[in-house]
Protein backbone atom coordinates (compact mmCIF):
# COMPACT_ATOMS: atom_id res chain seq x y z
CA UNK A 1 0.00 0.00 0.00
CA UNK A 2 1.56 3.54 -0.91
CA UNK A 3 0.98 6.75 1.06
CA UNK A 4 -1.23 9.95 0.62
CA UNK A 5 0.17 13.15 0.80
CA UNK A 6 -1.85 16.13 2.43
CA UNK A 7 -0.20 19.62 1.64
CA UNK A 8 -1.40 23.31 1.21
CA UNK A 9 -2.62 24.68 -2.12
CA UNK A 10 -2.17 28.12 -1.45
CA UNK A 11 -0.18 29.94 1.12
CA UNK A 12 -0.89 28.21 3.75
CA UNK A 13 -3.77 28.12 6.01
CA UNK A 14 -5.99 25.84 4.27
CA UNK A 15 -7.34 23.39 6.90
CA UNK A 16 -5.02 20.48 5.93
CA UNK A 17 -5.30 19.47 10.07
CA UNK A 18 -8.53 19.22 9.76
CA UNK A 19 -8.03 16.66 6.52
CA UNK A 20 -5.27 15.12 8.00
CA UNK A 21 -7.59 14.22 11.00
CA UNK A 22 -10.43 12.42 9.04
CA UNK A 23 -8.05 10.72 6.83
CA UNK A 24 -6.00 9.91 10.12
CA UNK A 25 -9.58 7.92 11.11
CA UNK A 26 -8.31 5.25 8.49
CA UNK A 27 -4.35 5.60 8.39
CA UNK A 28 -1.52 3.92 10.78
CA UNK A 29 1.28 6.46 10.70
CA UNK A 30 0.75 9.89 10.19
CA UNK A 31 3.99 11.92 9.19
CA UNK A 32 4.72 15.44 9.87
CA UNK A 33 8.10 15.45 6.85
CA UNK A 34 9.29 19.74 7.34
CA UNK A 35 8.81 22.99 8.74
CA UNK A 36 8.69 22.97 12.39
CA UNK A 37 6.69 25.68 14.93
CA UNK A 38 6.05 28.18 12.52
CA UNK A 39 2.95 25.99 11.30
CA UNK A 40 -0.34 25.43 12.75
CA UNK A 41 -3.24 23.12 12.94
CA UNK A 42 -6.04 23.56 14.15
CA UNK A 43 -8.44 20.75 14.74
CA UNK A 44 -12.30 21.04 16.21
CA UNK A 45 -13.60 18.20 17.73
CA UNK A 46 -16.88 18.77 19.41
CA UNK A 47 -16.49 21.90 21.77
CA UNK A 48 -12.47 21.23 21.72
CA UNK A 49 -10.01 22.91 19.71
CA UNK A 50 -6.56 21.59 19.28
CA UNK A 51 -4.25 23.82 17.99
CA UNK A 52 -1.11 21.92 17.06
CA UNK A 53 2.07 23.53 15.89
CA UNK A 54 4.83 20.22 15.80
CA UNK A 55 2.93 17.09 17.01
CA UNK A 56 1.18 15.57 13.43
CA UNK A 57 -2.69 15.69 13.16
CA UNK A 58 -2.75 11.90 13.94
CA UNK A 59 -2.00 11.94 17.89
CA UNK A 60 -5.78 13.14 18.24
CA UNK A 61 -6.41 9.49 17.29
CA UNK A 62 -5.21 6.50 19.84
CA UNK A 63 -4.75 3.88 16.84
CA UNK A 64 -2.21 6.20 15.39
CA UNK A 65 1.27 6.47 15.51
CA UNK A 66 2.40 9.85 14.63
CA UNK A 67 6.07 10.60 12.90
CA UNK A 68 8.15 14.11 12.75
CA UNK A 69 10.38 13.27 9.84
CA UNK A 70 13.58 14.07 9.27
CA UNK A 71 12.96 16.87 6.95
CA UNK A 72 11.43 18.63 10.42
CA UNK A 73 13.49 21.22 12.21
CA UNK A 74 12.45 21.01 16.02
CA UNK A 75 12.05 23.65 19.18
CA UNK A 76 12.30 20.92 22.05
CA UNK A 77 10.97 23.10 24.45
CA UNK A 78 7.92 23.83 22.70
CA UNK A 79 7.09 19.95 21.56
CA UNK A 80 7.63 19.04 25.23
CA UNK A 81 5.23 22.23 26.00
CA UNK A 82 2.74 20.41 23.11
CA UNK A 83 3.13 17.11 24.90
CA UNK A 84 1.80 18.22 28.28
CA UNK A 85 -0.88 20.55 26.91
CA UNK A 86 -2.13 17.20 25.00
CA UNK A 87 -1.68 15.15 28.21
CA UNK A 88 -3.48 17.66 30.41
CA UNK A 89 -6.41 17.11 27.95
CA UNK A 90 -6.34 13.66 27.81
CA UNK A 91 -4.41 12.71 24.67
CA UNK A 92 -1.41 10.37 24.87
CA UNK A 93 1.24 11.87 23.15
CA UNK A 94 3.62 8.88 23.87
CA UNK A 95 3.06 7.19 20.78
CA UNK A 96 4.81 10.06 19.01
CA UNK A 97 8.63 8.79 16.90
CA UNK A 98 11.07 11.67 16.12
CA UNK A 99 13.66 10.69 13.62
CA UNK A 100 17.03 10.91 15.05
CA UNK A 101 18.15 13.00 11.80
CA UNK A 102 15.92 15.73 12.64
CA UNK A 103 17.83 19.44 13.28
CA UNK A 104 17.23 21.37 16.76
CA UNK A 105 16.21 24.81 16.37
CA UNK A 106 18.36 26.40 19.21
CA UNK A 107 18.55 29.79 21.42
CA UNK A 108 20.39 31.68 18.96
CA UNK A 109 18.75 30.41 16.34
CA UNK A 110 15.40 32.30 17.50
CA UNK A 111 18.01 35.22 18.72
CA UNK A 112 19.22 35.81 15.00
CA UNK A 113 15.86 35.43 13.42
CA UNK A 114 14.70 38.25 15.47
CA UNK A 115 17.89 40.57 14.86
CA UNK A 116 18.23 39.96 11.33
CA UNK A 117 14.23 40.02 10.25
CA UNK A 118 14.06 43.98 12.49
CA UNK A 119 17.61 44.29 10.29
CA UNK A 120 15.90 44.10 7.11
CA UNK A 121 13.38 47.07 7.89
CA UNK A 122 11.16 47.48 5.08
CA UNK A 123 12.23 44.37 3.46
CA UNK A 124 11.21 42.27 5.76
CA UNK A 125 9.96 38.51 4.60
CA UNK A 126 7.61 38.30 7.62
CA UNK A 127 9.02 35.48 9.57
CA UNK A 128 7.35 34.24 12.59
CA UNK A 129 10.41 34.60 14.73
CA UNK A 130 10.86 31.20 15.90
CA UNK A 131 14.38 29.86 14.56
CA UNK A 132 12.70 28.10 11.50
CA UNK A 133 15.22 29.83 8.41
CA UNK A 134 18.44 29.96 10.72
CA UNK A 135 17.88 26.67 11.85
CA UNK A 136 17.56 25.39 8.09
CA UNK A 137 20.59 27.77 7.32
CA UNK A 138 23.10 25.52 9.62
CA UNK A 139 21.69 22.51 8.23
CA UNK A 140 22.56 23.03 4.84
CA UNK A 141 26.21 24.76 6.18
CA UNK A 142 26.40 21.36 7.69
CA UNK A 143 26.81 23.52 11.49
CA UNK A 144 23.56 22.05 12.34
CA UNK A 145 22.91 20.40 16.03
CA UNK A 146 20.43 17.12 15.41
CA UNK A 147 18.26 15.07 17.63
CA UNK A 148 20.46 12.40 17.71
CA UNK A 149 23.59 14.81 19.13
CA UNK A 150 21.69 15.36 22.69
CA UNK A 151 22.16 11.67 23.17
CA UNK A 152 25.67 12.32 23.38
CA UNK A 153 27.29 15.19 25.45
CA UNK A 154 30.39 14.94 24.90
CA UNK A 155 29.30 15.33 21.06
CA UNK A 156 26.24 17.98 21.93
CA UNK A 157 29.14 20.10 24.28
CA UNK A 158 31.66 20.30 21.64
CA UNK A 159 29.46 21.05 18.60
CA UNK A 160 27.50 24.36 20.55
CA UNK A 161 30.60 25.35 21.45
CA UNK A 162 32.26 25.34 18.44
CA UNK A 163 28.79 26.57 16.37
CA UNK A 164 28.72 29.48 19.07
CA UNK A 165 32.25 30.93 18.62
CA UNK A 166 30.98 31.02 15.15
CA UNK A 167 27.40 32.66 16.06
CA UNK A 168 28.61 35.01 18.90
CA UNK A 169 30.32 36.87 16.33
CA UNK A 170 27.76 37.53 14.23
CA UNK A 171 25.58 38.61 17.26
CA UNK A 172 28.27 40.55 18.61
CA UNK A 173 30.05 42.44 15.58
CA UNK A 174 27.10 42.57 13.35
CA UNK A 175 23.76 43.03 15.45
CA UNK A 176 25.24 44.71 18.54
CA UNK A 177 24.22 41.84 20.61
CA UNK A 178 25.02 40.51 23.50
CA UNK A 179 27.29 36.63 23.45
CA UNK A 180 25.25 33.82 24.49
CA UNK A 181 26.87 31.75 27.48
CA UNK A 182 26.83 27.67 25.99
CA UNK A 183 26.42 26.39 29.84
CA UNK A 184 23.16 27.31 30.31
CA UNK A 185 22.36 25.60 26.84
CA UNK A 186 23.66 22.73 27.36
CA UNK A 187 22.03 21.95 30.87
CA UNK A 188 18.50 23.15 29.19
CA UNK A 189 19.45 20.90 26.40
CA UNK A 190 20.38 17.86 28.24
CA UNK A 191 17.69 18.30 30.34
CA UNK A 192 15.45 18.21 27.53
CA UNK A 193 17.35 14.74 26.08
CA UNK A 194 15.64 12.62 28.67
CA UNK A 195 12.26 13.45 27.99
CA UNK A 196 12.44 12.82 24.58
CA UNK A 197 14.84 9.74 24.42
CA UNK A 198 12.06 7.26 24.56
CA UNK A 199 10.27 8.56 21.42
CA UNK A 200 13.52 8.62 19.29
CA UNK A 201 13.69 6.30 16.15
CA UNK A 202 14.92 5.50 13.24
CA UNK A 203 11.33 6.88 11.64
CA UNK A 204 12.37 6.05 7.97
CA UNK A 205 12.85 2.53 8.47
CA UNK A 206 9.81 2.28 10.76
CA UNK A 207 7.62 4.19 7.58
CA UNK A 208 9.12 1.72 5.05
CA UNK A 209 8.32 -0.92 7.15
CA UNK A 210 4.79 0.28 7.73
CA UNK A 211 3.94 0.67 3.90
CA UNK A 212 5.63 -3.33 2.83
CA UNK A 213 3.14 -4.60 5.43
CA UNK A 214 0.59 -2.99 3.68
CA UNK A 215 -0.03 -0.41 5.98
CA UNK A 216 -1.46 3.44 5.42
CA UNK A 217 0.73 6.61 5.98
CA UNK A 218 -0.32 9.51 5.85
CA UNK A 219 2.19 12.76 4.83
CA UNK A 220 1.67 15.91 6.41
CA UNK A 221 2.84 19.04 4.89
CA UNK A 222 2.94 22.14 6.92
CA UNK A 223 2.61 25.91 5.27
CA UNK A 224 1.56 26.06 1.35
CA UNK A 225 2.57 25.12 -1.89
CA UNK A 226 3.41 29.19 -2.78
CA UNK A 227 5.87 29.35 0.28
CA UNK A 228 7.90 26.41 -0.24
CA UNK A 229 11.50 27.83 -0.38
CA UNK A 230 11.79 26.27 -4.05
CA UNK A 231 8.63 27.08 -5.79
CA UNK A 232 7.08 29.56 -4.02
CA UNK A 233 7.05 33.03 -4.26
CA UNK A 234 10.33 33.80 -3.24
CA UNK A 235 11.90 35.22 -1.29
CA UNK A 236 8.49 35.79 0.77
CA UNK A 237 8.64 31.67 1.36
CA UNK A 238 9.04 29.08 4.00
CA UNK A 239 12.55 27.25 4.58
CA UNK A 240 11.48 24.04 3.05
CA UNK A 241 9.89 22.03 0.82
CA UNK A 242 5.77 22.04 1.43
CA UNK A 243 5.21 20.24 -2.05
CA UNK A 244 4.89 16.76 -2.58
CA UNK A 245 8.50 16.69 -3.18
CA UNK A 246 9.00 17.52 0.41
CA UNK A 247 7.20 14.22 1.60
CA UNK A 248 9.83 11.69 0.25
CA UNK A 249 12.88 13.50 0.99
CA UNK A 250 11.77 14.94 4.51
CA UNK A 251 10.59 10.89 5.68
CA UNK A 252 13.22 8.59 3.99
CA UNK A 253 11.28 7.14 1.55
CA UNK A 254 11.14 6.73 -2.48
CA UNK A 255 9.03 8.55 -4.69
CA UNK A 256 7.10 5.49 -5.84
CA UNK A 257 5.72 4.92 -2.45
CA UNK A 258 3.48 8.28 -2.90
CA UNK A 259 0.67 7.65 -4.86
CA UNK A 260 -2.13 9.82 -3.81
CA UNK A 261 -1.47 13.57 -3.67
CA UNK A 262 -4.39 15.22 -2.47
CA UNK A 263 -3.79 19.46 -2.02
CA UNK A 264 -5.84 21.22 0.25
CA UNK A 265 -7.54 24.51 -0.34
CA UNK A 266 -9.50 27.31 0.27
CA UNK A 267 -12.59 28.18 -1.39
CA UNK A 268 -11.17 31.78 -1.38
CA UNK A 269 -7.20 32.42 -0.69
CA UNK A 270 -5.52 33.98 2.50
CA UNK A 271 -1.46 34.46 3.26
CA UNK A 272 0.02 35.48 6.61
CA UNK A 273 2.57 38.51 6.09
CA UNK A 274 4.70 40.22 3.17
CA UNK A 275 4.78 39.44 -0.82
CA UNK A 276 2.85 39.35 -3.26
CA UNK A 277 -0.70 38.48 -3.88
CA UNK A 278 -2.84 39.60 -7.27
CA UNK A 279 -6.34 38.61 -5.65
CA UNK A 280 -6.06 40.42 -2.40
CA UNK A 281 -9.08 42.28 -1.25
CA UNK A 282 -8.25 45.59 0.73
CA UNK A 283 -11.38 46.37 1.23
CA UNK A 284 -14.92 45.33 2.71
CA UNK A 285 -15.21 42.43 1.15
CA UNK A 286 -11.98 41.43 2.81
CA UNK A 287 -12.53 42.62 6.10
CA UNK A 288 -15.78 40.25 5.95
CA UNK A 289 -13.68 37.29 4.71
CA UNK A 290 -11.06 37.45 7.32
CA UNK A 291 -13.76 38.29 10.37
CA UNK A 292 -16.57 35.48 8.97
CA UNK A 293 -14.17 33.21 8.08
CA UNK A 294 -11.80 33.85 11.62
CA UNK A 295 -8.30 34.44 9.55
CA UNK A 296 -6.15 34.84 12.46
CA UNK A 297 -2.76 32.39 12.09
CA UNK A 298 -2.96 29.70 14.90
CA UNK A 299 0.25 29.66 15.81
CA UNK A 300 1.23 33.77 15.80
CA UNK A 301 -2.27 34.82 15.86
CA UNK A 302 -1.34 37.04 12.56
CA UNK A 303 -4.31 38.77 10.99
CA UNK A 304 -4.36 37.10 7.21
CA UNK A 305 -5.15 38.77 4.01
CA UNK A 306 -7.71 37.58 2.56
CA UNK A 307 -9.21 37.55 -1.60
CA UNK A 308 -11.26 35.48 -3.68
CA UNK A 309 -9.89 32.11 -5.14
CA UNK A 310 -6.99 32.14 -7.81
CA UNK A 311 -7.75 29.63 -9.99
CA UNK A 312 -3.91 30.48 -11.43
CA UNK A 313 -2.31 29.99 -8.78
CA UNK A 314 -4.35 26.80 -8.19
CA UNK A 315 -3.02 25.10 -11.73
CA UNK A 316 -0.08 25.92 -10.94
CA UNK A 317 -0.36 24.14 -7.67
CA UNK A 318 -1.76 20.79 -9.38
CA UNK A 319 1.07 20.90 -11.35
CA UNK A 320 4.13 21.22 -9.55
CA UNK A 321 3.08 18.89 -6.91
CA UNK A 322 1.01 16.14 -9.01
CA UNK A 323 -2.35 16.57 -7.17
CA UNK A 324 -4.65 13.35 -7.89
CA UNK A 325 -7.62 15.19 -6.09
CA UNK A 326 -8.44 18.58 -4.08
CA UNK A 327 -9.99 18.96 -0.63
CA UNK A 328 -12.21 22.13 -0.93
CA UNK A 329 -12.67 24.12 2.57
CA UNK A 330 -14.69 26.75 4.23
CA UNK A 331 -17.14 26.71 1.08
CA UNK A 332 -19.18 28.25 4.23
CA UNK A 333 -17.81 31.26 4.09
CA UNK A 334 -18.76 32.44 0.88
CA UNK A 335 -22.34 31.52 1.59
CA UNK A 336 -22.68 35.49 3.06
CA UNK A 337 -21.71 37.14 -0.77
CA UNK A 338 -24.23 37.80 -3.00
CA UNK A 339 -21.48 37.07 -6.06
CA UNK A 340 -18.40 34.99 -6.47
CA UNK A 341 -15.13 35.76 -7.88
CA UNK A 342 -12.13 33.44 -9.53
CA UNK A 343 -9.50 34.77 -10.80
CA UNK A 344 -9.05 32.79 -13.94
CA UNK A 345 -6.53 34.84 -15.69
CA UNK A 346 -3.59 37.67 -14.56
CA UNK A 347 -3.22 40.75 -16.20
CA UNK A 348 0.58 42.41 -15.98
CA UNK A 349 1.15 46.03 -17.20
CA UNK A 350 -1.20 44.77 -20.74
CA UNK A 351 0.21 41.00 -20.92
CA UNK A 352 -2.17 38.48 -20.06
CA UNK A 353 -0.65 35.32 -18.00
CA UNK A 354 -3.00 32.19 -18.17
CA UNK A 355 0.01 30.53 -15.83
CA UNK A 356 1.38 31.32 -12.66
CA UNK A 357 4.41 33.74 -14.14
CA UNK A 358 7.45 33.08 -12.24
CA UNK A 359 9.53 36.00 -12.59
CA UNK A 360 9.07 38.29 -9.18
CA UNK A 361 8.65 41.80 -10.94
CA UNK A 362 5.75 40.18 -13.22
CA UNK A 363 4.03 38.64 -9.87
CA UNK A 364 3.66 42.11 -8.13
CA UNK A 365 2.25 43.83 -11.14
CA UNK A 366 -0.14 41.37 -11.77
CA UNK A 367 -4.06 42.18 -11.73
CA UNK A 368 -6.73 39.31 -11.65
CA UNK A 369 -9.02 38.85 -14.45
CA UNK A 370 -12.01 37.45 -12.81
CA UNK A 371 -14.94 35.72 -13.71
CA UNK A 372 -18.24 36.09 -11.69
CA UNK A 373 -20.29 33.02 -10.48
CA UNK A 374 -23.85 33.86 -8.25
CA UNK A 375 -23.69 32.97 -4.52
CA UNK A 376 -26.13 31.25 -2.80
CA UNK A 377 -27.42 33.22 0.17
CA UNK A 378 -27.96 30.48 2.06
CA UNK A 379 -26.75 28.67 5.45
CA UNK A 380 -24.65 25.50 4.33
CA UNK A 381 -23.12 24.73 7.36
CA UNK A 382 -25.86 21.49 8.16
CA UNK A 383 -25.54 19.31 4.53
CA UNK A 384 -23.46 16.35 5.37
CA UNK A 385 -23.63 15.40 1.45
CA UNK A 386 -23.11 17.43 -2.11
CA UNK A 387 -26.46 16.72 -2.75
CA UNK A 388 -27.70 18.93 0.17
CA UNK A 389 -25.80 21.96 -0.74
CA UNK A 390 -27.61 24.40 -3.09
CA UNK A 391 -27.27 24.26 -6.63
CA UNK A 392 -25.29 27.31 -7.23
CA UNK A 393 -22.61 26.06 -4.86
CA UNK A 394 -22.11 22.75 -6.79
CA UNK A 395 -21.80 24.71 -9.71
CA UNK A 396 -19.10 26.70 -8.30
CA UNK A 397 -17.20 23.30 -6.87
CA UNK A 398 -17.92 22.04 -10.60
CA UNK A 399 -16.45 25.22 -12.07
CA UNK A 400 -13.00 24.87 -9.96
CA UNK A 401 -12.77 21.45 -10.80
CA UNK A 402 -12.64 22.45 -14.51
CA UNK A 403 -9.94 25.29 -14.21
CA UNK A 404 -7.75 23.06 -11.78
CA UNK A 405 -7.96 20.01 -14.00
CA UNK A 406 -8.16 18.15 -11.09
CA UNK A 407 -11.21 16.27 -9.15
CA UNK A 408 -12.35 17.79 -5.69
CA UNK A 409 -13.39 14.85 -3.45
CA UNK A 410 -13.74 16.76 -0.15
CA UNK A 411 -15.70 19.68 0.78
CA UNK A 412 -15.73 21.01 3.77
CA UNK A 413 -18.63 23.28 5.43
CA UNK A 414 -17.93 24.15 8.86
CA UNK A 415 -15.19 23.26 11.73
CA UNK A 416 -15.89 20.20 12.79
CA UNK A 417 -15.03 16.63 11.57
CA UNK A 418 -19.04 16.18 10.94
CA UNK A 419 -18.66 18.63 8.31
CA UNK A 420 -16.89 17.73 6.29
CA UNK A 421 -18.45 16.11 2.58
CA UNK A 422 -16.30 12.96 1.22
CA UNK A 423 -17.46 12.33 -2.75
CA UNK A 424 -17.06 9.17 -4.39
Amino acid sequence: MAGTVVLGAQWGDEGKGKITDILSERADLVVRYQGGNNAGHTIVIGDERFALSLVPSGVLHPHVTPVIGNGCVIDPKVLLEEFDMLTSRGVDPSRLRISANAHLIMPYHRKLDAVIERHLGKQQIGTTKRGIGPAYMDKFSRFGIRVQDLFDPKIFKNKLETVLKDKNKLLTKVYNQMPMDPAPIVAEYLGFAERLREHVADTSLLIADALAEGKEVLFEGGQGTLLDIDHGTYPFVTSSNPTAGGAAVGSGIGPNQLDRILGVTKAYISRVGTGPFPTELEDETGDRMIEIGGEFGTVTGRRRRCGWLDAVALKYAARVNGLTEIAFTKLDVLSHFETIKVAVAYDSLGERYDHFPRQQRVLYNCLPIYEELPGWNVDITGARSFDELPKEAQEYIAYVEQLAGVPISMVSVGPERSSTLERG
